[in-house]
């Protein structure tokens, strides 16, 4: 005797209440499936229904999930994800592909851009759309394909492929190498404007490892933008905390110079990251592979 179908709940009230647990609002809720707040009431009331059990509790403003409601919610949560996970892999196609990949302001304008070229020679049939949001790109629910991101590697549910570490030293034009204010150590920054970004290892950071006094690690330009910064820097505006990876080829180009050896080793390293169903497609391969290998030749 074949086995009974497994008992579903009705599946398209599922966004709905995904939505809405993830807001803890149906207006919100509303907001991003296009929908009606009472829309997404009454999906959620049905589904409730279906179920026999109370997801949310329901207050004047506002609602919040129940004992019963919030595993339910991470359950869903999961399942939606995964869904379209399998979906975007069972269509991705090599021929006419996008790969949508995320990655900082400063990685993208200082190392990955200058280096895109080769990918697209190799790859002349897979379109590239880079993301430089500020903020933390969902892979599911911004299309995103894989990301190159900055941190401890710890990315729950994710697969994270270690690039490289980093060091941060001061970098400024050779033009400040000279004059009567020349750079030729830590203590004649004090004579120099210093650029800062939003990095974690600030200019306080720098001083106090290499027992400079006397210095406003708060005074100088400031950039939101580190592609921005290293501009400053080369067109001799100041010193800018120079990055391993980020500033390598203004310092072979010689349009940036060390004027110092003191370096930090930094707190966080550059990591390849993605779900673990996403190298089922050859396009995310094909980037994989030619991202590990630019690094190598980086070295």
């Amino acid at each position: 005797m074949p086995d009974a179908p497994p008992k579903l709940p009705p599946l398209t009230a599922l966004p709905c209440f995904n939505a809405a647990a993830r807001h803890l609002s149906f207006t919100k809720a509303a907001e991003e499936l296009h929908l009606t707040p009472g829309a997404i009431s009454r999906a959620v009331k049905h589904l409730e229904q279906q179920l026999d059990v109370q997801l949310f509790e329901r207050g004047t403003r506002s609602v919040r999930l129940t004992e019963v409601g919030e595993p339910y919610a991470k359950a869903v949560r999961d399942v939606l994800d995964q869904l379209a996970a399998a979906t975007a892999a069972a269509t991705a196609r090599l021929s006419g592909s996008t790969l949508n990949v995320s990655t900082s302001d400063g990685f993208a304008g200082r190392w990955l851009v200058p280096r895109l070229y080769r990918f697209r020679q190799a790859h002349g049939n897979i379109d590239v759309r880079v993301s430089t949001t500020g903020r933390l790109a969902s892979f599911h629910g911004d299309g995103i394909d894989v990301a190159i991101r900055y941190g401890a590697g710890n990315y729950p549910g994710l697969t994270a492929e270690w690039l490289a570490d980093e060091e941060v030293f001061p970098v400024c034009s050779p033009r400040l190498l000279k004059g009567p204010h020349a750079l030729r150590k830590p203590a004649d920054l004090r004579h120099h404007t210093l650029i800062r970004d939003g990095y974690p290892i600030a200019w306080a950071d720098w001083l106090e490892r290499a027992g400079v006094k006397g210095v406003n690690a708060r005074s100088g330009l400031a950039f939101d933008s580190y592609t921005f910064a290293v501009q400053a820097a080369v067109q001799g505006e100041g010193v800018v905390l120079g990055r391993t990876m980020l500033v390598a080829d203004d310092l072979a180009a010689g349009r940036l110079v060390r004027p110092f050896k003191q370096a930090l080793k930094a707190f966080s390293s550059f990591y390849l990251v993605y779900p673990p169903e996403a190298m089922r497609q050859r396009k995310v391969k094909a980037f994989k592979e030619w991202l590990l290998e630019e690094m190598r030749n980086s070295v």
